[in-house]
């Protein structure tokens, strides 16, 4: 008899497969189960929704290289140039690995087009890293330091994951060690007197002049 774990592995065994070669979009739900060898209701049973499927799968195969490094920054004083290392390393090698750069691809993809996935772990939700950059940039707001967190993000992804979703060779990315120092910067910049007046100003929230 079939354990549930054994469902969920079967599962997403087949959806690595498919969508390693056929990408998101082609990658049906209906495919899935198939390739499994499952009736035609077993994702939904096992996981509620394709992008579900898509999140657990890289959950499974990611969170090793995110999760011991962000739970050693939680419970030490906060560095803003680990904090980079820690999101700029896991990707750099990523990129670097032919067998596991599409699931690199395929994570910049969904989360640089806003697709809204129901993660589990800490790693790729924003909050426990706001809060690292907060603690380790004193006086930040917790609006400034989620910004920040989302642009050194994004920028991440498309230097590292976009690329490798084109056709063909994709272009080197710059040295680890040079994106990592702009991440950093960019976290730590000291920000601007007037932000907030400029800010209230185009919400309508200052007083006239």
């Amino acid at each position: 008899m079939q354990t549930e774990p054994d469902a969920r592995l079967r599962l997403l065994d087949a959806a690595e497969l498919l969508l390693r070669e056929q990408g998101y979009e082609r990658t049906s739900i209906r495919a899935v189960n198939k390739a499994a060898g499952m009736n035609p209701a077993a994702v939904h049973y096992h996981f509620g929704s394709k992008p579900a499927l898509v999140t657990a799968l890289l959950e499974d195969r990611l969170r090793r290289s995110w999760d011991g490094p962000l739970a050693d920054l939680t419970g030490t004083p906060p560095d803003i140039g680990q904090l980079a290392r820690v999101l700029v390393e896991p990707m750099a090698a990523l990129a670097a690995d032919e067998s596991r750069g599409w699931l690199l691809a395929l994570l910049a993809r969904l989360v640089l087009a806003g697709h809204p996935l129901p993660w589990r772990s800490p790693w790729p939700a924003p909050e426990p890293w706001i809060e690292i950059v907060r603690r380790a940039v004193p006086g930040l707001s917790e609006r400034d330091a989620a910004d920040r967190w989302r642009l050194a993000r994004d920028l991440v992804l498309i230097t590292y994951g976009a690329p490798l979703a084109e056709p063909g060779h994709p272009p080197e990315p710059p040295p680890a060690r040079t994106v990592i120092a702009f991440v950093a910067a960019g976290l730590a910049a000291e920000g601007d007197p007037h932000d907030h007046d400029l800010r209230a100003r185009a919400t309508g929230a200052a007083d006239p002049a």
